[in-house]
């Protein structure tokens, strides 16, 4: 028995140790654990949703392929999902905003230890989560850059450690690792942005206006990536 997963989501899947003991906040449908489990990489997974229809919607998911035993579908707001005693080591928040996973980080902050991998892909403002997860001791250990039905996404796995992590401001922006990789999709996507950004720059009839010499230096920055 499988599921299909869309690319996204198996990307983030792949950052999912086997046997790991998994919360997934945000489940959509709990499309992720359950296939996980039917695919044998885990055997136990919380899906975390705080909305009542889309918390139904997962439940069902769970029970129309057999698996309450191994998923438990939970109404709750971010990481109040789980607790102590389910022993979660894995962190997957997937699929919202940038700003709001940090959000939901911050709430549920004392509940993340040193022990668990935190796997995190944001839609838009990655760089606001990476300012936050270096400010609050996170490791990014890993990152991956993938393209899915015409839409690219970033994530990123981190780790708490006891002290501030430093990152550049060019670390923050496109990521310590994938500036370093600069794969295909990496330049793909900074192209485009900088296009979109020259095309402001046109639009802005004052370059003494703060927001053209704000662009205008963003487009330095992305055209120095570039290189």
């Amino acid at each position: 028995m499988s599921t299909h997963l869309s690319l996204r989501l198996k990307e983030v899947a792949s950052f999912v140790p086997q046997g790991a003991r998994l919360a997934d906040i945000g489940s959509d449908h709990a499309f992720l654990p359950v296939f996980l489990v039917t695919d044998k990489r885990i055997d136990f997974a919380v899906a975390g949703e705080v909305v009542k229809g889309p918390y139904e919607i997962a439940k069902a998911h769970v029970a129309a392929q057999a698996l309450q035993n191994q998923i438990q579908v939970r109404l709750a707001n971010g990481l109040a999902a789980f607790s102590k005693k389910d022993e979660i080591d894995t962190i997957v928040i997937a699929g919202m905003g940038g700003v709001l996973i940090t959000q939901i980080l911050e709430a549920g902050l004392e509940k993340i230890n040193a022990q668990m991998r935190v796997i995190l892909q944001a839609n838009n403002h990655e760089d606001t989560l990476r300012e936050w997860l270096s400010r609050h001791g996170f490791e990014i250990i890993s990152e991956k850059i993938v393209e899915d039905a015409d839409k690219i996404y970033e994530m990123m796995v981190a780790k708490k450690t006891d002290q501030k992590q430093e990152l550049s401001v060019d670390e923050i922006k496109f990521g310590p690792r994938l500036k370093k990789e600069k794969s295909a999709i990496f330049i793909k996507k900074w192209q485009k942005e900088y296009q979109t950004r020259q095309y402001i720059l046109s639009q802005l009839p004052n370059p003494t206006m703060p927001k053209y010499q704000a662009v205008k230096e963003e487009v330095q920055q992305i055209k120095e990536i570039l290189k």
